[in-house]
């Protein structure tokens, strides 16, 4: 008997490379997205080249993640893969009070509240795999994204050291720029940043679908990203909080 993932925003991305490798890993797929018509796509797409079982779950998670959590408590999640998201092309002090609840709402409320559903049956089970798509924005201090990020891997390694007496692991996947529609749906503009940091969605998610098999609490795919990771951790504070006020600038 197969068993079932559950992919949020997997209908491009790094959401559709997980839904991808998963129906290749011989899953059946929950795939949830806003757009019920790409979502229905990318379910005929992967029933008829995977072979797998599909089902769409249409839900704004800023708004319907009960939606979610109601599937989540009356079905068998084995793998939950958290990477619904956007972001803002604006800062903390020009947007919207709407706007950021919306942020809140989706890289933070919905994750928490998807795990808080689905990690009960898989400590009973003793069996499962949860991945959050974080970012190594993280690390730094950018803003509203890099303090809902920072939120998302620090509950996901309390989580992993939590299940550790168990077959259950919690992985924080932290990325660095990814070529996937995000950037361009935000808005923002990404042409001063260096090819070489760049990665791409099908390597990354593989890296972390190992990682995740393996117990480890985090993944950062890709070395250049490893060495961003070293630096910030030894750099001061000061310097690392306008690294992120720079970055964020070079988005613009």
């Amino acid at each position: 008997m197969k068993k079932w993932a559950l992919v949020t925003g997997a209908t491009v991305g790094i959401g559709d490379c997980f839904a991808r490798l998963l129906a290749a890993e011989g899953y059946n797929l929950v795939i949830n997205a806003r757009n019920a018509e790409k979502l229905n796509e990318r379910a005929d797409f992967l029933r008829s080249t995977f072979g797998v079982e599909v089902e769409v779950l249409p839900a704004d998670l800023a708004v319907e993640c009960e939606k979610v959590e109601k599937y989540i408590s009356t079905h068998e999640i084995e793998v939950l893969v958290n990477n619904a998201g956007f972001g803002l092309n604006q800062s903390f002090l020009s947007s919207s009070i709407e706007d950021e609840e919306r942020v809140l709402d989706v890289l933070v409320r919905a994750p928490m509240r998807l795990m808080h559903a689905v990690l009960p049956q898989m400590r009973k089970r003793d069996s499962g795999i949860v991945i959050n798509v974080s970012s190594t924005a993280a690390f730094i201090a950018g803003g509203h994204y890099s303090a809902a990020k920072a939120y998302v891997t620090v509950m996901s390694e309390s989580l992993h050291t939590q299940m550790l007496p168990t077959n259950v692991n919690v992985l924080s996947l932290n990325p660095g720029f990814v070529h996937t529609e995000f950037h361009q749906r935000a808005g923002m503009k990404m042409g001063a940043i260096p090819n070489f940091m760049w990665l791409d969605g099908d390597f990354l998610v593989k890296k972390a679908w190992a990682d995740a098999k393996k117990g480890k609490a985090i993944s950062i795919p890709g070395w250049q990203y490893k060495v961003l990771r070293a630096i910030i951790a030894l750099a001061p504070r000061p310097t690392v909080r306008k690294m992120g006020m720079t970055l964020r600038t070079k988005q613009r």
